[in-house]
């Protein structure tokens, strides 16, 4: 796999993570949503209305396109298993904006998880 491929696999994967912290600092805004009949277009207009829940969404189609370039030239069976470099940046996203714990037993995994990339990249 060359730099550009590599690159465009790390940077879609780079903004499907921010679109996952994006999208928690909107839920976040929100508060717990609870879905009815009666309230589903009050709710659905409160969410769409969030600046980091557009954002986040900006962010996934953004990612699906550099995916698209990203398979393009590099075999599925590489590509697909570098998607787990997301839990790696959304979990320490998450400790750091929301406060969310990082124990030990998520650090081991997230290097193991570094140590399965880096093995992967190398083939």
């Amino acid at each position: 796999m060359n730099i550009a491929t590599f690159g465009f696999i790390v940077f879609g994967v780079l903004l499907n993570a921010i679109a996952q912290l994006l999208l928690k600092a909107g839920t976040k805004n929100i508060g717990e949503i609870h879905l009815t009949l009666n309230n589903l277009f009050s709710v659905g207009l409160k969410v769409a209305m969030q600046l980091p829940i557009i954002g986040g969404l900006t962010c996934y189609v953004l990612s699906v396109v550099l995916w698209i370039i990203a398979l393009s030239r590099v075999d599925v069976s590489i590509a697909y298993p570098m998607l787990s470099l997301g839990y790696v940046v959304t979990a320490i996203g998450a400790w750091y904006l929301f406060g969310e714990a990082l124990t030990v037993q998520r650090l081991v995994a997230i290097g193991i998880i570094l140590v399965g990339v880096a093995l992967l990249a190398r083939t």
